[in-house]
């Protein structure tokens, strides 16, 4: 993962450049499952950013920690208030360790997709087994490759269009890799975010999640729970680790 996307300019306006994402019909449902996947253990997020999430998943009584390989986005957790309830480690989800174990370790917001290769993404479901204690969920919400709406011989496709913001993305079908452009304009002045990811297929998660020794458990088309179908956009999905689970197979 290309921790130089995600540097201090970027952290300090992260939250006002996602503001949709804090939206209470968007939050409130993820904070609501993943607070039942949690039961009465603690939570790991990993990429815990600015703590979009953990924060009121933490507000709720869930014991909360995160993992953060961008320090700038971590510090922006940490000035916000009960930002030190998160206790964050500054490091690569796909091999950093946290004390002790979870009940649940989750990714959002399409986060598995900035680890850039398939042996990146392997590695992290291995390193969220790892964290899980016996019957803990590893949960990942991910969008579901768009590529039925890119036609033959195009490798752009706009997903935004409007006044202050235009963004598009750009594909490389034979890697897996998807560009994302975002072009933004604020009080006059223009700016500029490009943010590299290998997209994933459902399928190949599954596997993934076999090889750390985790089932699939669940899988929707969002946090409210929506049936997942063959036109769904995006899916919410759990893997769980089984009762007895050599932790050395992980």
């Amino acid at each position: 993962m290309n921790s130089d996307v995600w540097n201090e300019q970027v952290a300090q306006s992260y939250d006002e450049s996602s503001e949709h994402m804090y939206a209470p019909e968007v939050l409130d449902p993820a904070v609501d499952f993943l607070e039942r996947r949690a039961g009465s253990g603690a939570a790991l997020e990993f990429a815990v950013g600015t703590g979009r999430v953990a924060l009121p998943l933490s507000a709720r009584g869930v014991r909360v920690a995160g993992i953060e390989k961008s320090k700038p986005m971590a510090q922006e957790l940490g000035r916000k208030l009960r930002g030190g309830e998160v206790s964050v480690i500054v490091g690569d989800m796909t091999v950093c360790r946290a004390p002790g174990t979870f009940g649940l370790v989750y990714l959002v917001y399409n986060a598995i997709t900035c680890l850039l290769s398939q042996g990146e993404q392997v590695a992290c479901f291995r390193n969220a087994a790892r964290h899980l204690e016996p019957g803990g969920r590893f949960v990942i919400e991910v969008f579901v490759p768009d590529l039925q709406r890119l036609p033959p011989g195009e490798t752009a496709r706009p997903f935004h269009v409007g006044d202050r913001h235009v963004g598009f993305d750009t594909y490389d079908l034979v890697g897996q890799h998807v560009v994302s452009h975002h072009y933004t304009i604020t009080e006059g002045r223009g700016s500029a975010f490009v943010s590299p990811h290998r997209y994933v297929w459902p399928s190949e998660l599954d596997l993934m999640a076999e090889l750390a020794g985790l089932e699939l458990s669940e899988r929707w088309a969002g946090w409210d729970e929506a049936p997942f179908t063959a036109s769904s956009r995006s899916h919410v999905s759990v893997w769980q680790k089984p009762h007895g689970m050599d932790d050395a197979r992980s």
